[in-house]
């Protein structure tokens, strides 16, 4: 599996096109060939921070969230940062829109002033309905892989099932802070409302 993130890393980072072709191939990650739960828990985060580089180019932000046209487009870590130097690899370089593409990381949800994509760490899963709280209204794409993360208001969550990670997207969430979610996003994943997920 190693080998299949690095063949196809430099291939999302060359076009957007590319990047829709290898996005379907991530969906199958995590087949069980490493030797040793930190291997694999540092596989699953390297692939995640690809799967938050990628949803910037299939997510669309309203005007207002980028005060001037050179505003960087960020994601944000909130809580313990899982990934290590993984997804600042991602970005690094990165443009999307011909907006760079900057990772911050925050101790607290009131830390956060300008942020685009928002990974919240199972770290602040005890604090997770207060963060929704405190974030609603702002136009932050909410993602993290904690149990009942759509059901408290988060927008992607991704949900290891059979050794694979899958995407469960909380469409209303997303329209509530008028994010538009692509349908090639979309078609992949599976639909959760505030019930599931």
């Amino acid at each position: 599996m190693a080998f299949l993130i690095q063949s196809h890393c430099p291939a999302i980072k060359r076009g957007r096109n590319a990047a829709l072709g290898i996005w379907f191939v991530l969906f199958a990650f995590l087949a069980g060939t490493s030797n040793s739960p930190a291997q694999s828990t540092a596989k699953e985060y390297q692939v995640k921070a690809i799967f938050l580089f990628n949803f910037a180019q299939f997510v669309k932000w309203p005007s207002n969230a980028f005060p001037e046209s050179q505003t960087p487009l960020v994601i944000g870590v909130l809580g313990e940062d899982p990934f290590g130097s993984y997804l600042d690899d991602a970005v690094r370089g990165e443009t999307v829109n011909a907006r760079p593409l900057v990772v911050q990381r925050y101790r607290g949800v009131g830390d956060i002033k300008t942020c685009h994509i928002l990974f919240i760490s199972a770290s602040e899963a005890p604090r997770l309905s207060e963060i929704m709280a405190t974030l609603k209204g702002r136009n932050i794409l909410t993602v993290g892989d904690v149990e009942g993360f759509a059901q408290k208001g988060g927008m992607i969550r991704f949900a290891t099932e059979k050794n694979k990670t899958r995407l469960k997207i909380n469409v209303e969430a997303a329209k509530a802070a008028n994010l538009t979610i692509s349908s090639k996003l979309l078609r992949p994943s599976e639909i959760v409302g505030p019930g599931g997920g």
